[in-house]
């Protein structure tokens, strides 16, 4: 068994408590963004209030189409289940997605599968599962766009799968109700 070292990073308190008066952020908050290299109160207003334009999500490719299918799920009381991955980024996108799901009324669940026993991303018996328990609408996060036969079989299940990922595609895109990835060779997305 090997065993791995935290290695914690070094914050500057002289400079978080600068940030924290003259930002308006908590001590920890400062300790964070000093641990992230940010060390003048300049830097961490530019951090917190970036003055880089956010563009319009639909210039996004599918996104129509994922908006559509989940506004369509929402209005029919269609069971929707976020599946994740299990990593830092695919848990807090399927508490993020999941939670808003739930604000906006909809029946949803959420699936994480096991590191060890099913590895990263969609797998069939999983989707058997989510489909006996009564999903129609699957939408991943963090995972997805690789999942070319797991996405097929849930189409025979009678599954639809928006896809939600961050990850290079390969050739060829899943069959899916949406695939939404900004590395689409197909996607302009200018960010």
């Amino acid at each position: 068994m090997s065993l791995k070292k935290w290695t914690q990073a070094k914050t500057d308190p002289k400079a978080a408590q600068k940030i924290s008066e003259e930002c308006g952020v908590s001590p920890f908050i400062a300790e964070i963004l000093t641990a992230r290299g940010i060390d003048s109160a300049q830097d961490a207003a530019e951090f917190l209030n970036p003055s880089q334009p956010l563009y319009d999500p639909y210039l996004m490719k599918d996104m129509d189409k994922a908006v559509g299918r989940i506004r369509e799920a929402l209005e029919n009381g269609e069971q929707i289940t976020v599946y994740g991955d299990y990593d830092c980024d695919g848990v807090t996108a399927t508490a993020m997605l999941f939670s808003y799901l739930e604000s906006m009324g909809a029946q949803a669940d959420y699936y994480l599968p096991d590191r060890f026993l099913e590895g990263y991303g969609l797998n069939c018996p999983a989707i058997e599962k989510i489909a006996q328990n009564g999903a129609t609408l699957i939408i991943t996060v963090d995972n997805g766009v690789s999942a070319i036969e797991e996405i097929a079989y849930a189409k025979t299940l009678g599954v639809d799968v928006i896809v939600t990922d961050h990850h290079q595609p390969k050739e060829q895109l899943p069959d899916a109700a949406a695939v939404v990835d900004p590395h689409r060779k197909d996607c302009g997305y200018p960010f």
